[in-house]
């Protein structure tokens, strides 16, 4: 029998904060921590306020030296300030205790700013910003005629505030969502929005912060709209039309606010407010030259604008997509970035039966793996008893729903029903292509062109979902078409030209060249051998995949990516798109050899799964339709219906060989390929020429 346990009395603990901190062991900060951190901790909580208000001062000095600023940690210097500093009653001590949260919060990590949300920092702000708001709308006396000194103290204030606000948001989201509930804290930013004289500084910081929290943030956006105390709203309208950084940063601000309230193209807001009124004004803003001068910060400032304009751009253009599909625009399947694929009914069905494991426990692992396979076998077996016993019912409609040809009856598109596409088209994508040849000299202008190419990417892949076949959307591809061919032959074809070894611009631009090509349809400007630029550049990617791939790497490791959005895939989606009717044979019958030759080497190591399953739902596009003048000269007659029979049993053990759990995803599009294989195999056997000739 146990010995019974004994009641034992845990004692209070002690308080943290005044737990003594060891003296750190490098003799270096013992000595830095004994001559600059314990005399200024000691000044800053003692009982002569000069004495308190210097301290605070020297802090917020020595705290951006990262060997103080971990010494003052060390000592506590967080909770002090915050129970100590920031009731003091000198302003001056006040202003230098935010002062310090702020650079705190600039030098370290993101998860510092849970912590101080943790000790009720949110609190604070609000009493500070409750007294600031109150002082920029007082009247007696009003704001302008305080001295410039106590101007001054009021903006520092501010301005560690909206850092501290900005950075608190963008740490979590319940953060965030505590901060939009917070109404003195939301009427301190309106109010700054709103007041004459603004230093740029803190004006700009509020603009930033005021993103950050609109950010699909439906109460926020109600609460601009709807304030009547100043006026926010109608101040941030004015700023759009009044050029500069304000009008950029304004025009995020409304974008949030018009995207939370669904104020679109076709359900405009007040006075027919979407984002057309915006796009003008950004597209101002990007024609900006650099400044001349070689100061630093005004050549920082510039590329902040440019940058954040950009981003606003892309932004629209993504959002887009929302504003075609409320005007029932018709839009294939699913999101063109995710590539998903309807599939046949049959093959839907499959799916929904697809046992995906959720279980845990490793000692089960090959127990329910077994069980995978013979689950595996008999949906196999049942599949092709299925296709023996349905191959009359099997037609166009059902490869329509593989290959995505299928197309909806709708009204032609009208570029007067969607003005921020036309504002689009017109202003802003011109600037865009002048920003992607911007000479690449130093790190603001690389930058500027990744955004530029970015936001190019994301009008253009928000274009390829339309469906323009059967003169569905006619007008929207008469304005498209040469915007997306300039796009081709003034970006893509001078940086693929370039043949720069730099992978994340290859990747960022082979992205931009699938959402054109795409959208383009078969008449792509297709520079001469610029299609094998895009075969190279997949080997590239497949070579620097195996080199990433270390021998003790674990293979039920999760994913660190989508495996879709890899280069690889990407270079496969450019090269069927560039291979689609109406291109010319040739190049069909190069890039058809391709990707049979890929599809091919299914089973061999340091092929992706994912590349493989990209591949063949391009062949399903290039060739679905026996209409096509590539379906006799190439799929026929160079064989490729072999290939495919041939490669069934090799994709099968590809998708096998993907660990359900792990690789969900991956999996679940690896079976829907494999069932869509067996039934195009079938279509294509059915509509083979010869039965043609046999009919007539």
């Amino acid at each position: 029998m146990g010995k019974s346990r004994k009641n034992r009395v845990r004692p209070n603990r002690a308080d943290p904060i005044a737990k003594p901190v060891k003296p750190p062991s490098d003799p270096e900060l013992a000595a830095l921590r004994e001559a600059r951190i314990l005399p200024v901790v000691k000044d800053l909580q003692s009982a002569d306020i000069k004495s308190r208000t210097a301290a605070a001062g020297a802090i917020a000095n020595i705290v951006q030296d990262t060997k103080c600023r971990k010494l003052l940690l060390r000592e506590q210097i967080v909770p002090i300030v915050l129970t100590e500093t920031l009731t003091d009653n000198s302003i001056d001590s006040r202003a230098a205790g935010w002062e310090i949260l702020k650079v705190l919060v600039q030098e370290e990590e993101s998860d510092f700013c849970v912590h101080l949300y943790r000790l009720d920092v949110l609190t604070a702000i609000e009493h500070a910003a409750k007294a600031l708001n109150e002082t920029l709308a007082s009247t007696e006396p009003p704001f302008s005629k305080l001295t410039k000194a106590q101007q001054r103290i009021v903006w520092d204030m501010s301005n560690s505030l909206l850092v501290l606000l900005n950075s608190l948001a963008l740490a979590r989201d319940e953060i965030l969502d505590a901060i939009v509930a917070n109404q003195n804290v939301v009427r301190f930013l309106f109010r700054i929005v709103v007041t004459d004289a603004v230093p740029q500084e803190a004006f700009e910081e509020t603009l930033s912060c005021l993103m950050t929290l609109s950010e699909d943030n439906l109460p926020l956006g109600q609460a601009i709209t709807d304030d009547q105390e100043t006026r926010c709203y109608d101040k941030l309208l004015e700023l759009v039309t009044a050029g500069g950084p304000r009008s950029v940063f304004a025009c995020g601000v409304l974008h949030n606010v018009f995207a939370s309230l669904q104020w679109l193209d076709h359900s405009p807001g007040k006075d027919g407010a979407c984002d057309a009124m915006l796009v003008p004004s950004l597209s101002k803003a990007l024609e900006q030259p650099p400044p001349s001068s070689k100061d630093n910060g005004q050549a920082d400032s510039w590329a902040q604008m440019m940058q954040a304009a950009l981003e606003i751009v892309a932004s629209i253009g993504t959002d887009l997509q929302t504003a075609l599909e409320k005007g029932n625009r018709p839009v294939p399947g699913a999101a063109a970035k995710d590539q998903e694929w309807n599939g046949f009914e049959e093959a839907e069905k499959d799916d929904d039966a697809m046992d995906v494991d959720e279980g845990s426990g490793e000692d089960k692992d090959d127990e329910e793996d077994d069980e995978d396979d013979e689950e595996e076998e008999e949906e196999e077996e049942a599949d092709e008893e299925e296709g023996d016993s349905d191959d009359e019912e099997f037609d166009e409609a059902d490869l329509e729903k593989v290959t995505g040809m299928d197309s909806e009856n709708d009204n032609e598109g009208d570029l007067d029903d969607l003005p921020t596409l036309r504002e689009l088209i017109n202003k802003a994508i011109p600037q865009l292509i002048r920003l992607t040849n911007i000479a690449v000299d130093d790190d603001n202008s690389i930058a500027i062109q990744g955004h530029a190419i970015s936001a190019l990417n994301n009008i253009a892949w928000t274009i390829s979902c339309i469906d323009f076949s059967e003169g569905e959307n006619t007008n929207i591809w008469k304005a498209w078409a040469p915007a997306g061919k300039k796009i081709w032959q003034r970006t893509i074809s001078p940086i693929l030209e370039a043949d720069s070894a730099d992978l994340q611009l290859a990747t960022q631009v082979t992205s931009l060249a699938w959402a054109v090509a795409r959208s383009l349809s078969g008449t792509t400007p297709l520079g001469k051998n610029e299609h094998r630029k895009f075969m190279s550049l997949y080997q590239v990617s497949k070579a620097q995949q195996q080199n990433a791939i270390t021998p003790d790497e674990n293979k039920e490791q999760q994913p660190q990516e989508d495996p879709f959005q890899g280069l690889g895939v990407k270079c496969i989606g450019v090269l069927g798109a560039l291979a689609r009717d109406p291109t010319p044979i040739d190049i069909n019958r190069e890039v058809g050899v391709f990707l049979m030759t890929l599809l091919g080497s299914a089973e061999e190591p340091g092929v992706a799964p994912a590349d493989i399953i990209q591949a063949l739902n391009e062949v399903f596009d290039i060739y679905g339709d026996e209409e096509y003048t590539c379906d006799a000269e190439v799929f026929w007659k160079d064989g490729f219906l072999n290939h495919l029979e041939e490669l069934q049993p090799k994709l099968k053990a590809v998708a096998k060989g993907i660990n359900k759990r792990n690789f969900e995803e991956l999996r679940i599009k690896a079976d829907e390929a494999l069932v869509n294989l067996g039934r195009f195999v079938q279509y294509k056997k059915k509509h083979a020429p010869k039965v043609k000739e046999a009919k007539k």
